[in-house]
């Protein structure tokens, strides 16, 4: 079997140069997105039996004009993504940012799409001794023809990478300080119009510091119920939010594992619906393993390779039928600014090392 491989690019200079670089390089696969996406979001509106696209795109365009003030210059990024992959920009921010989309038009649905699992690890797990991290992004089995990476060298600010689809910005990332972000969906009553959850992702990977990053997180005028996680050579925090609550988990109290049902109190009395069986097997597996201790890159990426739950696996395979797969896998070292990914599954995707040019900023 032939690996996937992960197209990758690096684009330098203003934010309106970053974009372009990016439109420019992906125009095709970024005009193609934009309507795989609009088909996926009206067969699950339709089938949730709640709103249509129109109201979607609606929806998109009062988030993006929030989004414009909130930060102006990763707006200025999309919109040059947009320009030069000749898409409408609005159409692409509602595009990227589907799942907070639907979730502000419809919060049912006919099948559980979702399937991240993300962990993070103290220094207490970790053979060597350092604090690691990692995610499977999991979503529409078509969405793996997109999945690229994405080397950002700004005129001003840190240098990053993100890995994400074409046109859109951070899905997980890390910087050259070695701090790493990701997400996991949830869903919950309550979804409103606001910021869409990767530009919350994108703002934080290109903060300057840590407290920042997680006030950006704690902060944001969010749209609908994610996770989010960020890890540092220092620090290893998950943040369960809902548009108007946070709940905080640190790694000082042991290995963190998520899925995509809530686990704080607060948010599960605002849960749409129970905790699927997916992601409750997903849960208990990583929780299990992770407590095993003594982990390094190579058994993350063992452990997102896991198969022995079949269709309630860590690792999901479009032929599962369960309405979603694999789409990258990702694992992080932050101390060692190691940033590993792979497209689709971790045994379908050749693991590939997103390097660094630049040292990381002063302490």
């Amino acid at each position: 079997m032939t690996l996937h491989e992960l197209p990758q690019i690096t684009v330098t200079g203003t934010p309106q140069e970053l974009g372009h670089g990016q439109g420019e390089a992906f125009r095709d696969m970024i005009q193609a997105f934009v309507p795989m996406r609009f088909e996926a979001a009206t067969l699950y509106l339709a089938e949730a039996g709640r709103g249509d696209l129109n109201a979607l795109r609606a929806n998109g365009r009062q988030c993006f004009e929030i989004f414009r003030g909130w930060d102006p210059d990763a707006f200025d990024e999309h919109c040059a993504v947009a320009e030069a992959a000749h898409v409408d920009p609005i159409d692409l921010f509602t595009a990227a940012n589907m799942t907070d989309m639907r979730d502000v038009t419809a919060l049912s649905g006919a099948s559980d799409e979702e399937g991240c699992t993300s962990l993070m690890l103290p220094t207490s797990h970790s053979r060597e001794g350092m604090i690691l991290a990692g995610q499977t992004w999991d979503l529409n089995p078509q969405d793996i023809d997109y999945v690229v990476a994405i080397h950002r060298l700004p005129s001003t600010g840190v240098e990053t990478w993100s890995v994400t689809v074409s046109g859109c910005p951070t899905l997980v990332g890390m910087n050259a300080d070695g701090r790493a972000v990701g997400t996991t969906n949830i869903k919950t009553w309550g979804s409103r119009i606001g910021v869409g959850y990767m530009n919350i992702l994108h703002r934080a990977l290109n903060s300057s510091a840590w407290d920042e990053a997680a006030a950006t997180i704690e902060q944001a005028p969010r749209s609908g119920a994610h996770t989010y996680w960020m890890a540092d050579p220092d620090h290893a925090k998950e943040w369960e939010t809902h548009p108007d609550f946070v709940a905080i988990r640190d790694t000082v109290d042991g290995p963190i594992s998520r899925t995509n049902h809530c686990l704080s109190t607060a948010h599960v009395e605002l849960e749409w619906q129970p905790p699927s069986s997916s992601s409750s097997k997903r849960l208990h597996r990583a929780d299990a393993v992770l407590a095993q201790g003594n982990h390094d890159v190579t058994s993350l990426q063992a452990l997102f390779g896991d198969r022995e739950d079949g269709v309630d696996s860590i690792n999901r395979y479009a032929e599962d039928d369960q309405g979603t797969a694999t789409n990258s896998t990702i694992v992080v070292v932050p101390a060692r600014r190691e940033f590993w990914a792979c497209k689709g599954s971790p045994d379908r995707g050749r693991w590939q090392q997103l390097p660094f040019e630049t040292g990381p900023s002063p302490r």
